[in-house]
């Protein structure tokens, strides 16, 4: 695996190093050593499978207030999403930043979200698949979010007039 930085302190893109033949390829999703000898979470505990019939749907800003706080590993694993991630960690260097990276099927990419980053997706096709692997199991008292399209971010979504849940939609403005 290759870790690449992303220009947010603490994430980074996860490519894998394919080992290809006639067959197709091979190679390691995860490995805990090499997760934790780039300092970042290594032991995640659950993960989850979104699902998503219809390309512009938009999930986020998604994240879990400590003491609950949790890093992701995001890989798109049918069809596609532009992912995004914001750093609403007081204090960082990046802080109200965001970034965002296309995850496809085809491009076996993963992105490390860090604890204390706001997380989204919008799906780029029809019948896009996002697996998650968490680094703390899920807490509803815990789950927070900000809205999708909040002016202190800016964040520039692909696609127009998303489909988005009334839960997310609702999101008040960050107040960081």
């Amino acid at each position: 695996m290759r870790f690449v930085a992303t220009p947010l302190a603490d994430g980074y893109i996860v490519e894998l190093d394919r080992l290809e033949d006639e067959r197709g390829f091979f190679a390691r999703s995860f490995c805990s050593a090499e997760f934790a000898a780039h300092e970042l979470a290594a032991s995640f505990p659950q993960c989850n499978v979104s699902y998503n019939a219809r390309r512009g749907t938009l999930r986020g800003m998604h994240y879990q207030r400590e003491p609950y706080a949790e890093a992701k590993v995001v890989r798109c694993t049918r069809g596609a999403i532009y992912d995004v991630i914001v750093d609403i960690r007081p204090g960082s260097p990046t802080f109200r930043r965001w970034f965002a990276v296309d995850l496809t099927a085809d491009n076996h990419r993963m992105l490390y979200v860090p604890q204390g980053y706001a997380h989204g997706f919008q799906t780029l096709m029809d019948d896009s698949e996002v697996f998650y692997m968490m680094s703390e199991t899920y807490h509803p008292e815990a789950a927070a979010g900000i809205r999708w399209n909040d002016p202190a971010f800016g964040i520039s979504w692909p696609l127009a007039e998303p489909i988005v849940s009334a839960r997310d939609a609702g999101y008040a403005t960050f107040q960081g």
